[in-house]
């Protein structure tokens, strides 16, 4: 073989210098990009965002769920599949929103500016958390025309409400997150042990952990303080100072009077309503009645209850009881396009991704979380033309001709189905 003919076989890579560059010219998925913000952020800063609850049941759960349904492809000519669909009444490009994540911030200096800008650019909706570290109107400016939802919790301070859902209005938030599952703070072992606790006891290993990281320490050394904008009255120079602040950015939040406490949430605020944090199709079926627009099954991404259902398993039910009446989302879990094509052809409307999206913002910055998106998008699609789908409503119709649920290996084996070779 002559040296030509050797030359255009092989192609050799210019070394690239920079880590991010590095990361987006190599991360083909979002499990590569998990590994990715492990390497780029100091242990205790991963475990606050990768981690569970006590044992982590249900952190594990959500991704072994979707092993329990196969895909069934059926032959014949097909189109190149549509992604476009609507949520809430508003085109969106996937059928994907990015879920409410606070303290982003602490993973990439850019924070929900950086997710902003892919999110407008993906053309898909965005809800910002209440403990975002860049305050709604900032984000606002700078995307304005990102399809903007924010993340409230039902409070028994009246005034403090309403006075977030005038800024919200002001600010052209047309969704709420009304989130539920935070009555109380889920043990969250790993972030004891890294003493992210309210307020912060940062231990000896943590602080190593974050020496080790001096890219991460320095950016964040640069960049702004980190402060919590949105749970400070406007123009507010308010500081992170006092233990029930901790515990609201841990993520616990004030029990309230529940259901008539929602249905006076309908009555005042006259833009959608997303209900997030159940698995329990009763739940969904009470929501719906009182005109609540949507519900995001969700278990907090394990983050909250261990043991508990996760959202696939209870959306097949959930649909059943409330119709075309209002949208199903589902988070937690999702890793993959083909996760998204399962939860639609059991019957959700959209999947929401949170760690996802925030392993690219700790890589990569806005540029990381583009790409997550695309990928995500890309794996949706190519599993959809090799299912034999045109669309997401199609997909959707067809619902159980393409998947079918699947026994384990431990469920054959308690059965005495004989293993295969």
């Amino acid at each position: 073989m002559k040296l030509n003919d050797v030359r255009q076989l092989v192609q050799v890579r210019v070394p690239v210098l920079s880590r991010q560059r590095r990361v987006l010219a190599n991360a083909f998925n979002v499990a590569e990009y998990r590994a990715a913000a492990r390497r780029a952020l100091p242990a205790g800063i991963f475990d606050y965002l990768d981690g569970g609850s006590e044992d982590e049941a249900t952190l594990n759960r959500n991704r072994a769920v979707f092993e329990q349904w196969g895909l069934m492809p059926a032959w014949g000519a097909v189109d190149l599949p549509d992604l476009q669909t609507t949520i809430l009444g508003r085109p969106s490009a996937l059928p994907m929103t990015l879920t409410p994540t606070g303290a982003t911030r602490l993973f990439h200096p850019d924070g929900e500016l950086a997710v902003a800008r892919a999110a407008t650019a993906a053309q898909i909706p965005y809800g910002v958390a209440g403990l975002s570290t860049v305050s709604m109107e900032d984000i606002a400016a700078q995307s304005p025309t990102l399809d903007r939802w924010f993340n409230v919790g039902l409070s028994p301070d009246k005034g403090a409400l309403s006075a977030k859902l005038d800024r919200c209005a002001a600010a052209g938030y047309r969704a709420i997150v009304v989130g539920i599952d935070t009555r109380a703070l889920g043990a969250r072992e790993r972030d004891r042990k890294n003493g992210f606790t309210a307020p912060p006891a940062l231990t000896l290993s943590s602080l190593i952990g974050i020496a080790t990281r001096p890219n991460w320490w320095v950016n964040f050394l640069r960049a702004e303080g980190i402060r919590f904008p949105n749970l400070e009255p406007v123009g507010s120079e308010g500081a992170l100072a006092t233990p029930s602040m901790w515990e609201q950015i841990l993520g616990h939040s004030e029990s309230t009077q529940g259901w008539h406490d929602l249905e006076a949430l309908r009555a005042s605020w006259p833009g959608k309503i997303v209900l997030k944090g159940t698995v329990n199709p009763a739940d969904v079926e009470r929501a719906a009645s009182l005109g609540v627009d949507a519900v995001q099954l969700s278990n907090h991404g394990g983050r909250q209850l261990d043991h508990m259902l996760s959202p696939l398993d209870v959306l097949q039910e959930s649909r059943q009881r409330v119709g075309s009446s209002m949208e199903l989302y589902v988070d937690s879990g999702i890793r993959r396009g083909s996760d998204i094509a399962i939860a639609l052809a059991l019957g959700a409307d959209a999947c929401s991704i949170g760690r996802p999206y925030l392993y690219g913002l700790a890589a990569a910055g806005a540029e990381g979380v583009a790409s997550v998106i695309d990928i995500l998008a890309e794996e949706l699609l190519r599993t959809m033309t090799l299912v034999g789908v045109t669309s997401v409503a199609d997909l959707q119709a067809r619902g159980t001709e393409v998947v079918r649920r699947v026994a384990s290996a431990s469920a054959e084996a308690e059965a005495g189905v004989p293993a295969r070779s």
